[in-house]
């Protein structure tokens, strides 16, 4: 060649975005393009050979079509795995041709994907089975962004519930559109959130976006298992209806707790038949629940009051539990603890049957045949004068004995 020659062939090889290089017969690179420089790295100034820059297990094939080149002559096409820059290996394809001298090589590398055509449909079956679960299930939306935040899978009907289309966040770059939330987009998720989801952990929870509630799960991405982490994968279902069915139960429930208490409070109604003498009356069945709330009312009741007796007529009452006796035991202890006396009236036979065979203590029960002789009773305590006259001594309204 001529100085003019060599000088094309320099600018040819520096500027051609092609893979290209001149080989020895032996396989040692003599000449490289720039664009297969920055893929090997600097193996290329240090005259390696193919070869040896080879993936081991396709050595062998490398060099018996190396030889099958020097032999012929014709020109031959394989697959070879080269160590790049980086130390990792890059599957390539070759074309490679002996010189009209047999002297050098020239040939030429292009990238390709190691995934075969069995593989490759594969990929295809999984893609159609995502894209037909995003189109066809309601309220869901699939969505998928790389390390940068870059969105490059936006799908699924949910979309139209908050004015979306499909694919039409992809491109751009999430953490860019997310970072002045939540005053501009109504989302409750902050970038620093976001960048931790690429942790490798799986995460679900519940969110509100644009109005609309959001079941969320976040799933990494890797380029193999158990690989580093290349994106994230995010699903999210539209829960606004059960969100607001979930709401109404609640009030619901709400309404019907305080119906149920203004019931209780009218079944267990708190009279003072007497200054000083309060009486509930009982009615129907009285299990454990109704109970503690009448043990409640009936002893603040009696600190409001400042009362002295209280009468529990159980008059009404034909079953109790084991454990309503055992608090009716309790009831009266505790309304003598205030200072008052407590008062048991009305008592069924089956009611006094199940008391006696707890072999509960009803030795300092107070018990009355029916209501009218609980407050005679009460009456009568209270109108008893405290320190009963000596003898002889003069009693208000009566002459004193002589």
């Amino acid at each position: 060649m001529n100085v003019t020659s060599d000088a094309l062939f320099a600018e040819f090889f520096a500027r051609c975005p092609e893979l290209l290089f001149v080989a020895s017969a032996a396989g040692g690179l003599l000449h490289e393009s720039d664009a297969l420089r920055e893929v090997i790295g600097p193996a290329s100034e240090g005259g390696a050979t193919l070869a040896e820059l080879a993936h081991p297990e396709d050595r062998a094939a490398l060099l018996a079509a190396w030889a099958k080149l020097e032999q012929t002559g014709e020109p031959v096409s394989f697959r070879v795995r080269l160590r790049d820059a980086r130390g990792a290996y890059r599957p390539l394809s070759c074309n490679a041709k002996r010189s009209p001298d047999r002297s050098a090589v020239f040939g030429s590398l292009r990238p390709i994907s190691e995934i075969d055509d069995k593989e490759l449909a594969t990929l295809r079956s999984k893609a159609r089975i995502l894209d037909s679960i995003a189109e066809h299930v309601d309220n869901m939306i699939l969505w998928a962004i790389d390390m940068d935040g870059v969105c490059f899978y936006h799908h699924g009907k949910g979309l139209a519930n908050v004015g979306l289309k499909p694919g039409q966040l992809v491109g751009a770059n999430w953490f860019h559109i997310y970072a002045n939330q939540p005053e501009t987009t109504g989302v409750n998720i902050s970038v620093d959130d976001m960048r931790q989801w690429f942790d490798g952990a799986v995460r679900a929870f519940r969110t509100d976006a644009f109005g609309v509630y959001w079941d969320n799960w976040i799933t990494p991405l890797q380029d193999e298992r158990g690989g580093p982490v290349c994106g994230v994968l995010g699903l999210a279902f539209d829960i606004s209806e059960s969100k607001r069915t979930e709401q109404e139960l609640r009030a619901q429930l709400q309404q019907i707790e305080a119906q149920q208490k203004v019931i209780r409070d009218l079944s267990t109604p708190i009279i003072e038949v007497w200054d000083g003498v309060l009486t509930l009356p009982m009615v129907g069945t009285v299990d454990s629940v109704r109970t503690a709330d009448v043990m409640d009312s009936l002893l603040s009741k009696i600190v409001e009051k400042q009362a002295r007796f209280a009468i529990l007529d159980l008059t009404g009452v034909e079953v109790v539990d084991t454990k309503v006796a055992s608090h009716l035991i309790e009831l009266i202890t505790a309304i003598r603890l205030l200072g008052a006396d407590g008062i048991v009236a009305g008592i069924k036979p089956t009611v006094a049957q199940t008391m006696v065979a707890l072999g509960l203590d009803l030795s300092q029960l107070n018990t009355q045949r029916n209501l009218r002789a609980a407050l005679q009773h009460a009456i009568r305590s209270m109108t008893r004068p405290e320190n009963p006259p000596r003898n002889g001594a003069a009693t208000p309204g009566r002459p004193a004995r002589g």
